[in-house]
């Protein structure tokens, strides 16, 4: 069981994610499973309820034997980590309130496990995706909305949502767009003629009229489109060409940075084009083989 103390503090914990850091309600919810499960733990593993005071002295043995019995369980090292990780921004709050060295709970190192490399798709492949995207609606306008929209994920490396984040103030694209990514940070992305042409299309033909403050691309009944109708009509385009479920509207963005570097690209300069605070992000980010690399190098290093 959990002592009422220390169930008061996970909960003022919670909340203070949910309103001052606006954490989505699938996360609080996560977070507070995985602290839960390392509450009980240390109750069961101390043999004495687990007051605030017994948290503050919890040592780097107790978290070791925290981590080997959930490795027992089968949590994989992927959710170890991220169980971990809450644990840690739990104990961050707790021991600036409380007043004690959280030294052993933050020295703990989550396993070290592989992360999963983005799957992008052949150069071809992108091209019969977005042709395919237009066969699966039965509306003029509809289809040459979702190509639209699938045209600037592959031919600009945008996010979906920053594809849907665009507003009718935005039309005609323009040469390049400032985009707002993650954490607000901006980029500007060089729009291709396909994709400017793809959009014309779709205005020509959508019912709705185009206001500067609503949105560039809208649903049926003329709001928002929601980024689902996108990842439905790539899940059909898909099963018509015998792709597999990696062919995502998020695998052309992935596509793009790797055919940008297969063609020679710089890659920080696709790092600045995606808006990766990271370059070691954009590396893992394209999936550009070794031979590949090793063919360019061969051919432009000049003493090759």
């Amino acid at each position: 069981m959990i002592s009422p103390a220390c169930r008061d503090a996970l909960q003022t914990w919670l909340q203070g994610l949910s309103a001052l850091n606006g954490a989505a309600a699938h996360t609080i919810s996560a977070y507070q499973g995985d602290l839960a499960g390392f509450l009980i733990f240390m109750t069961e593993h101390s043999g004495t309820p687990q007051g605030l005071g017994a948290l503050a002295r919890i040592s780097t043995t107790d978290m070791r034997a925290w981590m080997a019995r959930e490795r027992r369980s089968g949590t994989g090292a992927r959710s170890l980590a991220r169980k971990l990780s809450a644990v840690k921004s739990f104990y961050r709050w707790l021991a600036e309130r409380e007043g004690f060295e959280p030294t052993a709970v933050l020295a703990a190192r989550a396993p070290k496990f592989q992360k999963k490399l983005p799957r992008p798709l052949a150069e071809e492949a992108a091209r019969a995706v977005i042709e395919a995207v237009e066969g699966q609606s039965e509306t003029d306008w509809v289809a040459a909305r979702d190509v639209a929209v699938v045209t600037m994920l592959y031919g600009c490396g945008l996010r979906i949502s920053e594809a849907l984040g665009l507003e009718g103030r935005h039309a005609p694209l323009p040469a390049s767009l400032r985009i707002s990514g993650k954490g607000g940070k901006e980029r500007l992305v060089p729009v291709i003629d396909a994709a400017r042409k793809a959009v014309d299309h779709y205005l020509q033909l959508s019912p709705h009229p185009q206001a500067p403050d609503k949105p560039l691309f809208r649903g049926v009944r003329g709001g928002a489109l929601n980024p689902r109708q996108i990842q439905g009509a790539m899940a059909r385009a898909r099963a018509q060409l015998g792709l597999p479920a990696t062919a995502t509207p998020h695998a052309l963005r992935h596509s793009f940075a790797t055919h940008l570097l297969e063609a020679g690209g710089d890659l920080r300069a696709i790092q600045e084009l995606l808006g990766h605070a990271s370059l070691s992000t954009t590396q893992a980010y394209t999936a550009v083989d070794t031979a590949h690399l090793m063919a360019v190098y061969n051919r432009s290093h000049p003493k090759a």
